[in-house]
């Protein structure tokens, strides 16, 4: 990859904030890193970090901490930061920082007004932050990660289940990053071919795979962050490709995991070829998605001035 993109900017130090970095440093394209955080503190700390990686692989990357209103200038920006809050769900889990995220995503929406960058959220609920990102900011490139990653499992569940070569399985994720994630087993291929599906196991290992990282690491952060690097270059024109991303629907009614293929960074939505089945279980997603984004939408009401 030869295309070199200016700057890209991550909001959040935290574990996604911090691989982000590091893979953005690795690769090698984006010429300044500029990042912000709650505190200077781990924000410095990160890039300190970051520019000893930089040196080490004689990455061109220049890492640098910045407030938020330089980010306006980055060509992307990453939102990945995450309220202090104690998540005891066991079912709906990533739903449960609902409540805790909305006001943060809400402030650096309102920060971001008018933005004509590419803006990729990872804070969950994902669906329902983008969504309200989006609608606090007025920006037109504003997608969530999460069904990537989704996919990603679905594909790796498969091809253990079936004893194939993981290159071998052509299937996504659509819908929510969540318990109403939905497997597009009627369009799935195995080896160029339809196959039988065991969705109840598929969709206990979707469930379980990340448990079984935060058990052992505390949050999953490898497996978004590559998913902010698939949608990064997809989205800023440096490879043709198709991703599932979060994306707010045409006529704003909804916010949800679909396939996008991006020529030249521009999307065009996928058909994700579902059965009827699965269209009901879309819908049932595109249901939960906007009820909770009802009980957050008042952080879409411009703040009163303080002053007044």
């Amino acid at each position: 990859m030869t295309a070199r993109v200016p700057s890209v900017g991550i909001i959040g130090a935290g574990a996604v904030g911090h691989t982000v970095g590091t893979l953005l440093t690795a690769a090698g394209w984006c010429e300044r890193l500029l990042v912000t955080s709650g505190t200077e503190e781990s924000a410095r700390a990160l890039v300190t970090d970051l520019e000893d990686m930089a040196q080490v692989i004689s990455s061109p990357a220049r890492p640098q901490a910045a407030d938020l209103p330089d980010l306006r200038g980055c060509d992307a920006v990453v939102v990945c930061p995450r309220a202090s809050f104690t998540n005891g769900a066991v079912r709906d889990v990533r739903m449960a920082g609902l409540a805790a995220n909305a006001p943060v995503i809400a402030g650096i929406g309102r920060a971001f007004a008018g933005y004509t960058g590419t803006v990729i959220v990872v804070t969950n609920p994902v669906d329902v932050m983008t969504w309200l990102f989006a609608s606090v900011s007025g920006a037109g490139r504003v997608y969530g990660v999460g069904s990537a990653t989704d996919s990603a499992r679905y594909r790796l569940t498969l091809a253990r289940l079936l004893t194939v070569p993981v290159e071998s399985v052509e299937g996504r994720v659509v819908g929510e990053h969540g318990d109403a994630a939905v497997v597009c087993a009627a369009a799935t291929r195995v080896g160029g071919l339809p196959a039988a599906i065991p969705l109840r196991t598929v969709h206990e290992e979707l469930a379980a795979r990340p448990r079984r990282i935060n058990q052992g690491l505390g949050r999953a952060r490898s497996g978004p962050a590559g998913g902010v690097l698939v949608a990064l270059t997809a989205a800023l024109g440096l490879v043709d490709a198709v991703t599932e991303l979060s994306v707010v629907n045409p006529g704003r009614t909804a916010c949800r995991g679909m396939p996008l293929r991006f020529t030249a960074g521009v999307p065009t939505v996928v058909d994700p070829g579902l059965d009827p089945i699965e269209q009901r279980l879309l819908a049932d997603a595109d249901r939960k998605i906007r009820a909770a984004h009802t009980t957050i939408r008042h952080h879409t009401e411009p703040e009163e001035d303080s002053a007044s």
